[in-house]
């Protein structure tokens, strides 16, 4: 809902444009980058791509640069956030079913992810020194129907004669996300950046408030009470929600159908995740109830692995056989969750042990993901050239996730 509102009020899009001018021509890949880590805490994967890629498409052309450059790590900031942080449905979910403290997993989360969206760029970098051919929809698309991908060669070469200017893109965000509703809603100028950034780490805040008020102040502190219900994750999105409603909706002109409307309109697109993560959760209690789940765990456990690595590993592997991200969390948890229960883990151990199965749950994306499909038709790569690109970087930044958590763990 908190993505939706931000999205249908074009803040997202203000946000990405704001950085993009902040951080200059030079440095638009890094500023896409920070946009994609940002954009992607509220807002779906496949919601931040729809409404990222346009602005990549409009600095591609004026540039004239390849897609790649600006493409490829901003989505892979987008799909890190989702794997590894809360409130996206598979760290939820897989957080909830540990009885991790979500406060703790953003508290350790966001800097890890952080620092893979720095490497991302860098490596993107490295991996779009060469020109990768465009398909022909999507390169007349971004640039005209004159360019070639011998043009985008040269280009990569800063050799622009001979070229002339590109007609414009269409707008992916207004016009294939929710444009029906879009159009109805009264016109109005953009939300600012800051209120923006406000309104995405409120709830972030909020939970870490939280957590931090139950190690740090004492159980009769009044304050350690109302920042622990503040800080309760339902508690700080409600917050939230009700806040991009009001700042974002009402006092902009928003009747109160229409904010209904924008509310209730992000309620198909999360069906299918909820029940995906429901019927983890079931499937993590018949594993339990049935001895099947000992069983596995068993087995795992005397492969000798520590458990961190055991999370990891067959997240990946189930990420890599069935695609979903939230799927293979989940059903990892369920798997592990006999193992974890004899085990005495602290609560930040609990926390890294969510992030590394987010390692997992970020890596190997490939043909049978739809994440894989969106990314590579939006950035008009074939099939191969997304294997050498999207699946190995995405993949190298999962199990970096993963080895920062081993690092970690003695520590914490």
């Amino acid at each position: 809902m908190i993505g939706r509102i931000i999205e249908l009020s074009g803040g997202a899009e203000a946000l990405a444009k704001t950085l993009i001018n902040r951080f200059g021509n030079r440095r638009t890949p890094l500023a896409l980058t920070v946009a994609g880590f940002m954009v992607g805490i509220p807002v779906f994967f496949e919601v931040g791509v729809i409404i990222l890629m346009p602005l990549a498409y409009g600095v591609a052309r004026a540039a004239r640069k390849p897609l790649l450059i600006f493409a490829l790590p901003m989505c892979a900031a987008l799909l890190a956030v989702h794997a590894f942080l809360p409130p996206h449905p598979g760290a939820v979910a897989a957080a909830s079913q540990l009885g991790a403290d979500l406060g703790r997993v953003l508290m350790l989360g966001i800097p890890i992810v952080a620092v893979l969206c720095m490497i991302g760029y860098f490596v993107a970098g490295r991996m779009t020194r060469k020109t990768y051919p465009m398909t022909d929809d999507i390169r007349a698309e971004v640039y005209g129907p004159h360019v070639t991908n011998e043009d985008l060669e040269a280009w990569a070469r800063n050799d622009y004669s001979g070229v002339r200017e590109a007609t414009e893109t269409k707008t992916l965000g207004a016009e294939e996300s929710a444009s029906s509703l879009a159009s109805k809603l009264p016109p109005a100028p953009a939300p600012g950046f800051g209120l923006i950034i406000a309104l995405i780490l409120l709830p972030i805040v909020l939970i870490l408030m939280g957590t931090l008020a139950t190690t740090l102040l004492p159980a009769t502190s009044t304050l350690r009470a109302v920042l622990t219900v503040l800080g309760a994750p339902l508690v700080a999105l409600l917050i939230d929600t009700l806040l991009c409603a009001w700042l974002l909706g009402s006092r902009r002109g928003w009747s109160r159908t229409q904010v209904s409307d924008v509310i209730g309109s992000a309620l198909p697109g999360v069906a299918m995740v909820i029940l995906i993560a429901g019927a983890g959760g079931v499937f993590g209690k018949v594993l339990v109830d049935t001895g099947i789940g000992a069983v596995v765990s068993e087995a795992l456990r005397n492969t000798g692995l520590p458990v961190l690595a055991l999370g990891f590993l067959l997240t990946l592997l189930l990420r890599a056989v069935q695609g979903s991200t939230t799927v293979a969390l989940v059903t990892t948890v369920g798997i592990l969750s006999p193992l974890i229960a004899t085990l005495d883990l602290s609560a930040n151990h609990l926390a890294l042990l969510c992030l590394a199965m987010g390692g997992g749950g970020l890596a190997m994306s490939h043909i049978n993901d739809a994440g894989y499909w969106m990314f590579t038709k939006l950035a008009g790569l074939n099939v191969a050239d997304g294997l050498r690109t999207w699946t190995v970087l995405v993949t190298l930044l999962g199990t970096l996730g993963f080895v920062i958590t081993l690092l970690l763990w003695p520590f914490v």
